[in-house]
């Protein structure tokens, strides 16, 4: 793989203090909790977006078969002077793609210039037979195609169907996730299970201008998309926030030198319980 974008050195001054919070997986491998999402960024703004990411201090990329940049995302990776294995990847398998699996992955694997991903999604359940598409996941893993394997979108009965279907339990379930959508209940039952809680859309929904969350990072000297990912760090689950805009980027991931209280988070907390 060849090419990727280039960005200027970043001084002291802007580097963001990105926060080196992590989980470990069944793998044994670490899963750093802040990763970087490339939903709807498309073509040579895909490369630049995940090269300014990088660049920022990012170790987690996250992309997906559908979203159509996992070429440009391994393009990035390759022009950024970034070990590959200081990078945590992430993509994901429709399931239309039932059958196909392993040709999938195998093309996400030629697109991303990786011999391995680090972590594989069936990216929603469908309705295609999960057990199945499951049991392609777990030969595909233990072909070290991909170090582990999980799946998005998935509710606690999905989750276990697929582990008594192999014996094998997803390592991470990736699903929307905010202070506006937190459920004690969601977060526990995956807790119980032993798969790690990775939030998406944590930027959308109406959690930039919500008055409680632009009120404490008023108070905090920070800005609300800070606090709502460092909320996610305190609870240990992972976020991917995205962005097209460089100075986004970098603010995004400028959440080690912080944390909330446990006021804080309560208060947080109770948005989504106040909602549902």
């Amino acid at each position: 793989m060849t090419g990727g974008a280039s960005f200027g050195s970043m001084s002291d001054a802007t580097r963001p203090d990105v926060p080196t919070d992590s989980v470990e997986l069944p793998s044994g491998g670490s899963m750093p909790l802040l990763g970087f999402g490339t939903w709807q960024i498309e073509g040579d703004k895909a490369t630049t977006a995940v090269a300014a990411a990088l660049e920022s201090g990012y170790r987690h990329l996250d992309t997906a078969t559908v979203y159509g940049n996992e070429g440009n995302v391994g393009r990035a990776l390759a022009g950024s002077g970034v070990d590959r294995d200081d990078v945590f990847v992430t993509t994901k398998c429709p399931p239309n793609r039932a059958g196909k699996e392993l040709e999938t992955l195998e093309r996400s694997l030629e697109l991303l210039g990786t011999d391995h991903v680090d972590l594989w999604l069936i990216h929603w359940p469908g309705k295609a037979d999960l057990d199945s598409i499951w049991s392609a996941f777990v030969a595909a893993q233990q072909k070290g195609l991909a170090r582990d394997i999980g799946v998005s979108n998935f509710d606690v009965g999905q989750i276990e169907q697929v582990e008594r279907a192999t014996g094998v339990r997803p390592a991470v379930n990736q699903i929307e996730w905010s202070p506006l959508l937190h459920r004690a209940d969601v977060e526990q039952a995956h807790r119980d299970h032993g798969v790690v809680l990775e939030g998406y859309s944590a930027l959308r929904g109406g959690t930039l201008t919500h008055p409680v969350i632009v009120g404490i990072a008023e108070r905090l000297g920070r800005t609300p998309a800070q606090v709502i990912v460092r909320w996610h760090l305190e609870h240990g689950t992972v976020v991917i926030p995205k962005s097209e805009n460089p100075d986004r980027i970098r603010s995004n991931a400028d959440v080690g030198g912080f944390t909330l209280s446990s006021d804080d988070v309560a208060t947080l907390d109770a948005l989504g319980e106040t909602l549902t």
